[in-house]
């Protein structure tokens, strides 16, 4: 996780950077994980515009009910564990998902492709 912070003239913006663990890790390492990400942007100035970003290894899919604040109807899969996680988070700090709201040609919703080309998957976003 690496955050920086930009003095604008109108508003500062904030933006943190981070890498997450993997669906497969335990839940007490996602839980410092994503506990590191809430006090990092419990921390940030009140005014700031707040942009999180990386790769999340969060796959949220289509179904936003009782999120519709912060992601729209346009996610790839079904919603993950860390999908879950990440959905919390922007939920609590106001976070718009992006690449969830608008609607795209499936093959440019995809962030990551195994090395065999035949998975592929929307796990990196950008929050704000």
């Amino acid at each position: 996780i690496i955050t920086a912070r930009f003095r604008c003239n109108a508003r500062h913006i904030t933006i943190v950077q981070c890498y997450s663990p993997t669906e497969d890790a335990s839940d007490d390492i996602k839980d410092d994980y994503y506990n590191a990400l809430t006090s990092l942007l419990t921390k940030s100035k009140r005014g700031d515009i707040k942009i999180l970003m990386g790769d999340f290894k969060a796959k949220l899919g289509p179904n936003n009910y009782g999120l519709e604040p912060i992601m729209g109807r346009h996610g790839v899969g079904t919603r993950s564990n860390n999908g879950d996680r990440l959905a919390d988070l922007c939920q609590a700090f106001q976070l718009v998902i992006g690449g969830t709201v608008f609607p795209h040609k499936e093959v440019h919703k995809y962030t990551w492709t195994s090395p065999n080309g035949h998975t592929r998957n929307q796990i990196d976003y950008l929050c704000i």
